[in-house]
């Protein structure tokens, strides 16, 4: 069991264009001073790796990657992981997105006995092209430092103390 509050995990695959999208986010965070309790990965297409992080008692976690919403290429959102439906997930070792890293997590938690954080977000830019190559297209690579200032206040927000509130 970790005692880290927050996890910043960067999803996706360097080898299909703008999917590098969250492996190069986390890569530019990591120049960015964070608080204690802040883990920042590269967990790149290894999707049941990253199942299993997210069991180790997170408060928060972050993955970065691409969504495809029908918006311009670039749009960077803030996705509240809890809100989206689930699908049964594609187990494919090679390619499991957040929405199937997600959907496994509470059979990865029923048979570990691990702790999935309380609150999942993602930080997810509309790609232009997620074909064979190496490098993001010009408005995938221009939302990046967008993307990382969005996970700073994240983690920010999430490392705050708690507040305690006295009755009036």
């Amino acid at each position: 069991m970790t005692r880290s509050t927050v996890l910043v995990a960067g999803v996706g695959n360097v080898f299909l264009g703008d999917d590098g999208f969250g492996v190069e986010t986390v890569r530019r965070l990591s120049a960015h001073p964070l608080p204690d309790g802040v883990d920042v990965v590269d967990v790149g297409v290894r999707g049941v790796d990253l199942a299993y992080r997210l069991l180790d008692g997170y408060r928060t976690a972050v993955l970065v990657d691409t969504t495809c919403r029908g918006g311009a290429p670039g749009t960077v959102r803030l996705i509240e992981a809890a809100a989206e439906p689930l699908k049964a997930p594609v187990l494919d070792g090679h390619r499991m997105g957040p929405d199937a890293v997600l959907a496994l997590l509470a059979a990865l938690a029923a048979g570990t006995g691990g702790e999935p954080p309380g609150r999942v977000l993602v930080v997810g830019c509309e790609p232009a092209s997620l074909e064979e190559g190496i490098g993001l297209s010009a408005p995938v690579a221009a939302a990046v430092e967008e993307a990382v200032h969005m996970v700073l206040r994240v983690v920010d927000e999430a490392t705050q103390p708690e507040r305690e509130t006295t009755p009036c």
